[in-house]
């Protein structure tokens, strides 16, 4: 299978350890194909109740195709951050936040965030989500787009604390809208604001206490 080569150096410039809302620490950086491996045991440890939301469908596995479309990234017209436990053995996965660009909708992007049932609620995915919004902007993204079933509390929440639009797009699923300029100006100056933007800029590696 081929791999596509990512420059270590542009993964360390953006990599971050950082405590989260219970003090639990993550390692925040890129996405990379090698995290193939990390990227199926994540999705086994997620309940089934996650997994339907994740992909508004029934799935047990995920398929090749699925890993490969997951884990190769050009970071600008896709791009994907993966939150580590930083100070568990093997570092294994917390969450996952991505962006697609639409080709018929360049300056938006449809992203979602996914983080594994037992650390949610920590704050991992607000960081993974605004992130995901400090590396869109230079990538040209204005309005990163996702879909949330109505009965998913926990990332409903995620989008309002961003301040993200939300409206009803079908029965029992809401269209989910972040303007990624307005999102940036409201959180400029502040501790997560300048952290996600150094990252963005590739201004790491970063630890913060």
């Amino acid at each position: 299978m081929s791999r596509v080569a990512v420059d270590p150096e542009f993964v360390s410039r953006r990599t971050a350890i950082v405590p989260v809302r219970d003090g639990t620490r993550v390692r925040l950086r890129p996405l990379v194909p090698e995290d193939r491996q990390a990227i199926v045991e994540g999705f086994r440890r997620l309940s089934a109740a996650s997994r339907y939301r994740r992909f508004m469908t029934p799935i047990a596995e995920l398929d090749d195709e699925m890993i490969r479309h997951l884990t190769e990234l050009d970071y600008m017209n896709h791009f994907a951050w993966v939150a580590l436990l930083a100070d568990e053995p093997g570092n294994p996965g917390a969450g996952v936040s991505r962006y697609v660009r639409l080709e018929e909708e360049p300056e938006v992007a449809e992203a979602a965030v996914t983080v594994v049932d037992e650390y949610q609620g920590r704050g991992i995915g607000t960081l993974l989500l605004e992130a995901l919004g400090a590396a869109a902007l230079p990538n040209g993204i204005q309005i990163l787009r996702g879909y949330v079933l109505e009965d998913n509390r926990q990332m409903r929440e995620v989008a309002q604390a961003v301040g993200a639009r939300l409206t009803h797009d079908s029965p029992r699923l809401l269209r989910v809208e972040v303007d990624v300029t307005a999102r940036a100006k409201q959180i400029e100056g502040t501790p997560l604001g300048e952290l996600v933007q150094r990252l963005a800029r590739g201004e790491g590696p970063i630890e913060l206490c």
